[in-house]
């Protein structure tokens, strides 16, 4: 094969790989999302959420993850964070909210979403955070889970273990995830019955919540919450409704949808603002 050939060959595969991301500007704005291919950290300058106080029914969850989050951004010591449980109960919502109350009280904070697909290159993305020491990162991966045949449990344990290089001191973790285990519980079982070590058969992947310090439940609310919920989001937007009139209402908009969350009230309220002309 001639030089020419060969020289080529390297040029090409040079375009299909393509260089190092240079040190990242973790200054110009607080959020940023991690992309693998090209490997970048976008900038988000503004986040999709909702205000803390709007969050009702998740008290617990919310106290406990704010003031975990507040130490952290004050350099303390924090944990990483599992947020698990039912959909639609604000999961992912409680995240963003507790990042822009910590911004809110003063602090200095950066959320950075790792989609679940790019976990494989996490180990690179620490490297950058590492060589920001200045600043302090919240990781986040929403809806988190495993299938049978999913590496990617590996490369998180890179955050939540650290591994020889060690956990950033600047970074800490938080997930959101519909399981409490990470992987669903038929697979679970069906792992468990078929394997020769039926103890050993998930225990790496099962453990892999349990390097989470806090683990925080999710549960489904019942009609008073839903109720409630719909309550302060008109409160807090001004929209005056007969209360009996509004009741009947959002009982009906929940009955269509099969079941009650935080998710399906706020999409009454959304339907509820745009017929009284209130934008949110």
């Amino acid at each position: 094969m001639s030089e020419e050939v060969l020289t080529r060959i390297a040029q090409a595969l040079e375009r299909l790989a393509p260089p190092p991301l240079d040190h990242p500007d973790f200054t110009t704005t607080d959020a940023f999302l991690w992309q693998e291919t090209p490997e970048a950290v976008l900038p988000v300058p503004k986040v999709n959420r909702i205000d803390l106080k709007l969050l009702v029914g998740i008290d617990r969850a919310r106290d406990t993850l704010l003031e975990n989050t507040l130490q952290f951004a004050r350099g303390l010591p924090a944990n990483n964070a599992l947020l698990w449980g039912s959909r639609g109960m604000g999961k992912s919502s409680l995240v963003k909210a507790v990042h822009a109350e910590v911004l809110a009280q003063g602090h200095s904070l950066k959320l950075v979403e790792v989609p679940r697909e790019d976990l494989a290159s996490i180990g690179r993305l620490l490297d950058h955070l590492r060589e920001a020491p200045e600043h302090r990162f919240v990781l986040y991966c929403d809806d988190l889970s495993f299938s049978h045949d999913d590496q990617h449990y590996k490369s998180l344990k890179a955050v939540l273990d650290g591994g020889i290089a060690g956990r950033p001191d600047n970074v800490v973790f938080y997930a959101t995830s519909n399981r409490r285990h990470l992987m669903p519980r038929d697979m679970i079982e069906n792992e468990r019955s078929s394997a020769i070590n039926p103890s050993e058969a998930v225990e790496e992947k099962v453990s892999l919540s349990d390097r989470f310090g806090l683990w925080l439940g999710f549960h489904a609310c019942d009609q008073d919450q839903f109720l409630t919920m719909i309550d302060a989001y008109c409160a807090a937007y001004d929209v005056t409704v007969d209360p009996e009139v509004l009741r009947a209402e959002a009982i009906e908009w929940q009955a269509t949808r099969g079941g009650r969350s935080g998710r399906v009230a706020w999409q009454f309220f959304t339907d509820l603002a745009g017929r009284h002309g209130v934008t949110l």
